[in-house]
Parts: C-alpha cells; structure tokens; sequence
C-alpha cells in the first residue's frame, strides 16, 4: 500500500490562465491518453509549457491571481506514487499514469484526482507536513 503525502506548491511555481468566458457549449481535446472536456467558465492554463483545463470551481477554490492572467496554487494537494500503471476519473476527462508516476488530489478524502509524472510533480511541490 501506498502512503498519501500533503504538498504544496513550490513559491515559485506560477501558472497563466484565461477563463473560457465564450458562449460555447465547451469542447474536448486528447491529453492524458483520453478525450478531455472543456465546459464554458473552465481555465485554460499553461503550467511551464504543459497545457490544460481546469474546472472553474476547482480554479476558483485552489488558485489566487498574481498578476493579471499569472496564479497561483494557494492550497495543499495530497499525493501518492503509483505501484502499478492505471487512470484515475478527473472532471474533465480520464487520466492514464505509469508506476512511478503520482496520484494528487486537491481533497484530504482522496477526491478530485488528477495524475503527475514524478518528473514534473517533483519540480512543482514540496513536502508540506
């Protein structure tokens, strides 16, 4: 069994963001292995050069704005590494991940998954316990 960390986001770890503030009924892409989806009021963000969505609530829970279009993750995740390759369900799509590749959720409770390889999650958080 694996054990589940609390993170946070490195100081310097900064995303650009824009709100798809557009009257769409939103759209999908391919990421992750799977199609994605995009709903009107999410945030395209591009996290050093990484693009993606993110679902407006969540957005609005767990980054504050910097600067005009530049945030910041504010809020703990909690992480895991994977013993065995799998997915995990997001709200925008299915998420594929090897072994050795994190498992982060936004809540204590193990909810609101997303999936990092161990390159990037290392280079963006930190041990926060």
């Amino acid at each position: 069994m694996t054990v589940r960390h609390r993170y946070r986001k490195k100081a310097d770890q900064f995303v650009v963001a824009v709100q798809v503030n557009l009257d769409t009924a939103g759209f999908t892409f391919q990421k992750w292995g799977a199609e994605q989806r995009c709903k009107q009021g999410d945030w395209l963000v591009n996290n050093h050069g990484d693009v993606y969505t993110v679902d407006s609530e969540v957005f609005a829970k767990t980054y504050r704005e910097l600067s005009a279009g530049v945030y910041v993750k504010t809020t703990p995740i909690w992480a895991e590494v994977a013993n065995k390759p799998g997915s995990v369900q997001t709200k925008e799509g299915q998420s594929f991940y090897k072994a050795g590749d994190y498992l982060v959720y936004n809540n204590k409770d193990g909810t609101d998954a997303y999936c990092i390889s161990a390159d990037k999650f290392e280079f963006m958080y930190e041990l926060d316990e």
